[in-house]
């Protein structure tokens, strides 16, 4: 039931110790309570007066003021620890992510990635908190209360102590049952997140092509997959707590009859017959807790599970090197350049060389190996084979030093939950208002920071203000211009779902980011290679040509080709 990467998590150790420590305090405030409620009682029943009763009342209050505080404290350092731990967790998932950039979310899912961020690590946290509470309770408080048992009546202690394994043989077998839906359960949730999130990132497509209906119906019939995958888990959920229940009453009302028997024969005394019977609830009570938070352990279960498993993907270990800052002198060089998406080829000996500050055009059909290649550049991707050198020899981009230079541009760039100002400042949170207007005006944001009603300050992203694409390609820019360190621009058809006339007001904002830097722009827009000073022509994976413009026009080779193919399509 213990995911072990739980036990390896930071300061488990004494964690455990502090909550077995506090596990033995509680069992004996639960053993001091029916020990002073049983005093009490039978002091009343043999004849004494109630004020000869108020030390043991007294007593009852504070042992019972004990037990609560005891879980008041248990609680909140499983809080704390729990909420510390699922922050670091998190940090440790979204640094594997942008370590491994594209590549993992592809694997994963784009929707299963987003829900295990954040409703997975919620559960990963809820998950910490109970199962640790629940089994040292379980582990230590049953066993203590059952010693005193057997020291007040030995027979008692026998029934006690031969119920409960049956209870824990019996629900490990709906353990086991229960385990197997909530996985199928999991794999439900995946599906429909990845599922949803892909259908409404393309939805304007979907109309567009009049399918939206259709990939309506599919979610429908997802979600109804994933409903009765819950409802299945929760049906043996709700079979094993109900079980759980009925052989623990009956235990306890076997125990009942048998000292009311014994007492009517007068083999047992009252006080020891009545703290028996107090101690023999609380003594299956842990096992009950338990089992009430089983389902929602589970679901912790295997989140932590499929977090662990993205955090145990395996990297390949590229050996760091101390890079140059990249200036007017610097040179790239790629020889032999080779990736494969696993079985399947998707750039073939790509060879070329890059000096200085320029402006690097990189154009193709779509599918022809542009994104992959931005994908290495940026050390999202490690080649499988080829030589670069950069200042020195290196395995892959994938260079903290390297790294640290780059602006990265994507298609979507995704606008936060929060103001405007804090969108451009995002990654410059230190930038001033005086810089982040600047940039704004750069960006051509000022129409818009005008139209918001509370300017800069108005809140986007989900469930606010919505942008355009245009909007939000601006936010992006904004963001770049606040960074004047950073000398490698890299752009993956950051147009491409834009219409013309934003595109070309958007290229007026984008040509002065570029100057001054080592720039690299996919994109499948013809317009954009008069502005660049060099040229890699993609095709299938390969680089079928490269050169200037007018190198490339005077070869009336692949470019032109291509040209000619790209206008076809746009007049058509």
């Amino acid at each position: 039931m213990i995911d072990r990467a739980i036990i390896k998590l930071p300061g488990m150790k004494k964690m455990l110790g502090l909550l077995a420590g506090l596990a033995v305090l509680q069992a004996i405030f639960i053993i001091g309570q029916a020990y002073t409620i049983a005093s009490a009682i039978t002091g009343l029943w043999e004849g004494g007066r109630l004020q000869e009763q108020v030390k043991w009342i007294i007593a009852f209050l504070i042992v019972y003021a004990g037990r609560h505080i005891v879980t008041f404290l248990r609680d909140l350092l499983l809080d704390d620890y729990a909420y510390e731990q699922a922050c670091d967790l998190r940090n440790q998932l979204l640094q594997k992510i942008f370590r491994m950039g594209p590549q993992v979310v592809q694997q994963e899912g784009t929707g299963n990635m987003t829900t295990m961020a954040l409703d997975g690590i919620n559960q990963v946290e809820n998950y910490i908190h109970l199962i640790l509470a629940k089994i040292m309770n379980m582990m230590i408080i049953p066993w203590l209360i059952l010693i005193v048992v057997f020291l007040l009546d030995w027979q008692s202690g026998i029934v006690l102590l031969i119920v409960f394994p049956i209870i824990i043989i019996f629900m490990i077998v709906l353990g086991y049952a229960a385990q197997s839906k909530a996985d199928k359960q999991y794999h439900a949730f995946q599906v429909l997140s990845n599922h949803f999130i892909d259908s409404l990132r393309g939805i304007d497509t979907l109309k567009l092509f009049g399918l939206s209906k259709g990939y309506g119906k599919s979610i429908f019939h997802t979600s109804e997959r994933f409903r009765k995958a819950t409802m299945s888990t929760l049906k043996i959920a709700i079979l094993s707590t109900f079980a759980l229940d009925f052989f623990t009453t009956l235990s306890v009302a076997v125990v009942a009859v048998l000292l009311g028997l014994r007492l009517i024969n007068g083999a047992i005394l009252l006080f020891p017959a009545l703290t028996v019977l107090i101690l023999a609830p609380e003594y299956f009570l842990p096992i009950r807790d338990f089992s009430s938070d089983y389902h929602a352990t589970l679901d912790g279960k295997n989140a932590m599970t499929a977090v662990n498993a993205v955090l145990t993907h395996p990297e390949k270990e590229v050996v760091q090197k101390d890079l140059r800052l990249w200036n007017n002198e610097s040179q790239l060089t790629i020889n032999q350049l080779t990736f494969h998406y696993e079985d399947q080829p998707a750039l073939s000996s790509l060879s070329f060389s890059v000096n200085g500050y320029k402006k690097i055009g990189i154009i193709g059909m779509s599918g022809s190996g542009k994104s992959t290649l931005i994908n290495i550049l940026s050390g999202f991707l490690h080649p499988d084979e080829g030589d670069i050198q950069l200042d020195e020899t290196v395995d892959s981009f994938a260079q903290h030093s390297w790294q640290k230079q780059l602006i990265y541009i994507p298609q979507n760039p995704y606008v936060f939950q929060l103001s405007l100002k804090e969108n451009v400042a995002f990654y410059h949170p230190e930038a001033t208002i005086q810089e982040i207007e600047q940039a704004i005006e750069v960006a051509g944001l000022s129409e818009l920071v005008k139209e918001l009603p509370e300017g800069m300050e108005t809140q986007l992203g989900e469930g606010a203000r919505t942008l355009s694409g245009g909007q939000a390609q601006r936010i992006a820019l904004a963001r770049a211009f606040l960074d004047h360190s950073r000398k490698i621009l890299l752009l993956d058809e950051p147009t491409a779902h834009l219409d013309i006339e934003t595109e070309v007001e958007l290229k007026e904002r984008m040509l002065p980011l570029m100057e001054e830097r080592l720039v690299f722009f996919a994109t499948h827009r013809l317009h954009w290679m008069k502005e660049m000073d060099y040229i890699l022509v993609m095709e299938k994976g390969q680089l079928v040509e490269q050169g200037t413009l007018e190198e490339l026009q005077a070869k009336n080779g692949a470019f032109v080709r291509l040209s000619q193919q790209m206008r076809g399509r746009a007049d058509g």
